[in-house]
């Protein structure tokens, strides 16, 4: 059985803006739902523990798509965000990946989180796989090698565009520019020829998608390296 260990946001504002944010739900539930089944243990972590914040453009009727509304529905489902457990009390020896949703929350307690930083060390030495989806790249900026070296440089990777930050209309409130960011770090960034469109790119055990349309390509992605294996 693979042990899958997700992480989402506990940030429910744009830092000092008092606009909200929080998780982008449906990049929990397309990945969680393609792996929820008995062939996968599943657990879901957040920052500080306790209820997960979820955007609430995420919930609006343009946005809430069929699966991602009956999983909102789900008192079972919803409880195990409401009661997350905080990464860290986490254990990555325990997990053969770990996903980082988005939403633009985790680009303020993402960013600089240790226990982010030692689980994707830790999981992927070990030859696990760090997924991540969105604004969850944002996880992986400052991740450093034991020789000092980003964890993302040379590699090749996607993230919310700064064409989409433009588009969302986010772009003068969140701290920085995840795509100019990852570059900054020497990332190999691409991203699809039109916006808002699924793209996904996998380097080795490194699976990265661009935005709220891609999760379900990353699940898909993690389980062709597992069929590999």
């Amino acid at each position: 059985m693979k042990k899958i260990m997700i992480v989402n946001t506990s940030s429910d504002f744009f830092g000092e803006h008092y606009k909200k944010t929080g998780l982008w739900l449906g990049e929990l539930v397309h990945f969680y739902d393609y792996f929820n089944d008995s062939s996968y243990e599943i657990d879901l972590y957040n920052i500080s523990g306790g209820n997960t914040p979820i955007d609430p453009v995420s919930l609006s009727p343009a946005m809430l798509d069929k699966t991602t509304k009956s999983y909102y529905k789900d008192a079972n489902f919803m409880k195990l965000l409401k009661y997350a457990q905080p990464i860290s009390e986490a254990n990555p020896n325990d997990y053969d990946c770990i996903y980082f949703t988005g939403g633009h929350g985790v680009m303020y307690d993402f960013t600089d989180n240790q226990y982010i930083q030692v689980a994707v060390k830790r999981i992927y030495n070990n030859g696990g796989i760090v997924a991540a989806v969105c604004h969850g790249i944002a996880a992986l900026v400052n991740v450093k090698n034991d020789n000092g070296r980003f964890f993302i440089d040379n590699r090749e990777l996607t993230g919310f565009s700064n064409v989409e930050e433009l588009l969302a209309n986010r772009n003068k409130l969140v701290p920085y520019k995840l795509e100019t960011k990852l570059k900054r770090r020497g990332a190999k960034y691409s991203k699809a020829k039109l916006p808002f469109r699924p793209y996904v790119k996998v380097s080795e055990r490194l699976v990265t998608g661009q935005n709220p349309q891609s999760p379900k390509q990353v699940a898909q992605a993690v389980d062709a390296i597992w069929r590999l294996d």
